[in-house]
């Protein structure tokens, strides 16, 4: 493998030469013999030391929560944020700058994800948070992140949402930004790009940011960064484009905005501010947030200060405090900024990982996480019941607190979860997971798959506008959700329902012609087979149909010499060259065990490599390392290292492995 200069790897890892895993049961990578008593023996002992240390990191109140690690930018924008409200104190700066120094590469850049390539506006962000924290343009690092940054073309070159932070202190011009007008707000549901078209995620960005955008601030300039231009301070406009295509209307679109802006009605631009106003506190959660997650959090509390709210006024003031929640103190003294928490998904996956692992139904820990669980259930309608107003709710979500936008995901795991549990009050078990089946049935979209948050949000449009240049602003159907509903639905007996059925024809029209699915929330192909051949299983389709031995075969293909699979987030770039491809990882090793388990392949030679990868690569403690990031916010746009995803996922592999598939016999 050669590695760049930008420290990424040039290409994918080779599987030519055949490496030798030794175990602590003396077995190797390729151990012989269908069901190698030896290799359960050692597999036990492995599921024994994760089951234990999985049970003593369970909270007191029943839930489990990993890490959420994304990257440097969550720590930047924090401290950007908290100079803006005029909060930024000496130990925060401190503490952040100790984080994002520490993520620094030899050239000077950061990446988003561990391995990956250089990013520029990752680099931009994060000199300019050093900056913050007192770091010198002189210093040596500082020195190698600005000149790489001019060599990629400067602070011009760097995405919308970067440009903004920028703008925010006057770096950058608010003229030379995508106008973005709040009387957006006032588009009706059947309107194209009215804020219901967008993602739930894109949509509490958006909507704030319309406030920003029309007031256009500008704080005082804590320093100049002309160390990091490579041209003139304003971008130079693009050429026109083709009116006949989607760039040159959106150009026009942009050019009639600004036009627009200057005539702008005081009242109706007013009214639109109060609109935007009153939406954003509408959807503030009950721990001060914005869903849970980073960007609507701190672009909210912006737009709100912009509008006259105070520090002081309860909706700013916990807004505030919330912030510090989302923050990790590491041993070393450095602070990093969580672009959101996933207690109700790691606890759902926890509990179904103990519980195939062997931990009695009944067990102690299991029913307080039951419990837990149980009192997440979100049941009063959010921004979901736009498209699916006459649908009651019932569905999970991904947080502690986010009733606005419980997700498909999270309620068909947690079904899953609660079936693994012997609980003392059944009745509360059963009438709440017919409520979450009765949700997730209804947020089924057209075409017969599950999207994430919404039902039947596929617009075209919305990721064409110039405005949207990080990631994806809308939530189509995915393999990896329609295929855990579909498993769901399968486990509660509904495998013959027409809308199983129609979900499972959706899954066999998007397998991929080498037999994979594409991953949309996990890197990649790996997450979206692992997911997808469980669930059309669980569904009824036997071992040896073709969509299945399809997934079986390419599976095998892209087994690492060493036993173990990986997956580079390159994937969603190259597919051609990463799909499947780069170094083995815990979690992504139990996905394509859980996918080969399922498929029969229990005393194959694959299966065994793969377990016996697991095994040797374990810690003592029972745990696994894992670095690389095998999570997805957007699709190589913004990656997730969930610290649980190491322990859980080798867990349950291993557990299936020991103990069979799990409701193999109820499923129809």
């Amino acid at each position: 493998m050669t590695a760049t200069t930008d420290g990424s790897t040039g290409a994918p890892p080779s599987r030519a030469d055949p490496v030798t895993v030794t175990t602590p049961a003396g077995l190797t990578g390729r151990p012989p013999g269908d069901g190698s008593a030896g290799l359960r023996e050692a597999a036990a002992l492995a599921a024994r030391r994760a089951t234990d240390l999985l049970l003593a990191t369970q909270d007191a109140e029943g839930w489990w929560k990993g890490d959420l690690e994304t990257n440097v930018t969550m720590d930047a924008e924090d401290l950007l944020l908290r100079r803006f409200l005029g909060i930024l104190d000496e130990e925060t700066a401190h503490a952040a700058a100790l984080f994002v120094r520490g993520r620094q590469r030899e050239d000077g850049t950061w990446a988003t994800f561990h391995g990956g390539p250089a990013d520029l506006s990752t680099t931009v962000e994060a000199y300019v948070a050093l900056r913050l924290a007192g770091d010198t343009p002189d210093a040596p690092h500082m020195a190698r992140a600005a000149a790489w940054i001019r060599a990629q073309g400067g602070i011009a070159a760097t995405r919308v949402f970067t440009r903004i932070w920028l703008a925010l202190f006057g770096w950058w011009r608010w003229q030379d930004l995508p106008e973005l007008p709040p009387e957006m707000l006032f588009l009706p549901k059947w309107f194209p790009l009215n804020i219901y078209d967008f993602g739930c995620w894109a949509r509490q960005t958006i909507v704030p940011l319309t406030v920003v955008s029309a007031k256009r601030p500008v704080r005082p300039a804590p320093f100049p960064l002309d160390e990091l231009r490579a041209g003139p301070a304003g971008r130079t406009p693009a050429p026109p484009a083709s009116a006949a295509g989607w760039d040159g209307f959106f150009q026009r679109v942009d050019s009639a905005l600004r036009r627009y802006r200057k005539v702008a009605p005081a009242p109706l631009r007013r009214a639109a501010m109060n609109a935007a106003a009153r939406w954003i506190v509408e959807r503030q959660e009950n721990d001060g947030c914005w869903g849970g997650i980073q960007p609507p959090h701190v672009y909210s509390l912006i737009a709100l200060h912009l509008l006259g709210y105070d520090l002081g006024h309860p909706v700013m003031r916990a807004g505030v405090e919330a912030l510090d929640r989302f923050a990790v103190r590491r041993e070393d003294g450095s602070r990093m900024i969580e672009a959101c928490q996933s207690p109700v998904w790691d606890t759902c996956l926890a509990v179904i990982a103990l519980a195939d692992a062997g931990l009695p139904a009944d067990h102690p820990q299991l029913v307080k996480a039951a419990d837990w669980m149980l009192g997440e259930q979100v049941v009063r309608p959010g921004d979901w019941s736009v498209r699916r107003p006459g649908l009651p709710p019932g569905g999970w979500a991904f947080e502690f607190h986010n009733d606005n936008y419980p997700d498909m995901d999270d309620t068909a795991e947690v079904v899953l979860a609660l079936r693994r549990v012997a609980h003392h009050d059944p009745q509360r078990v059963e009438h709440a997971v017919a409520r979450g089946v009765r949700w997730n049935l209804g947020m089924q979209s057209a075409g017969g798959g599950w999207g994430a948050f919404d039902a039947d949000n596929t617009g075209a449009l919305p990721n064409r506008l110039p405005f949207c240049d990080f990631g994806e602003v809308v939530d189509p159907p995915s393999a990896d959700v329609t295929a855990h509903v579909v498993e769901m639905l399968a486990v509660e007996g509904r495998a013959d329902d027409p809308r199983t059925r129609r979900g499972v024809d959706w899954l066999l029209r998007e397998q991929e012609p080498d037999g994979s699915w594409f991953g949309r929330w996990g890197v990649n192909y790996l997450y979206g087979t692992g997911s997808a051949v469980p669930a059309l299983i669980a569904a009824g389709l036997p071992a040896g149909h073709q969509a299945v031995r399809r997934a079986v075969a390419w599976l095998r293909s892209v087994q690492n010499a060493d036993g173990g699979w990986g997956e580079d987030l390159r994937s969603y770039r190259e597919p051609g060259r990463w799909a499947g491809r780069g170094d083995s990882t815990a979690s992504q090793t139990g996905w394509a065990l859980m996918a080969l388990l399922a498929a029969g392949e229990r005393g194959s030679e694959a299966v065994e490599r793969g377990v016996a990868w697991l095994v040797a690569t374990q810690r003592e403690d029972g745990g696994w390392d894992e670095p690389q990031f095998t999570g997805t916010g957007f699709p190589w746009d913004f990656s997730i290292n969930y610290h649980l995803y190491r322990q859980v996922f080798p867990l349950t592999a291993l557990g299936r492995y020991l103990n069979g598939e799990p409701f193999a016999a109820k499923a129809r």
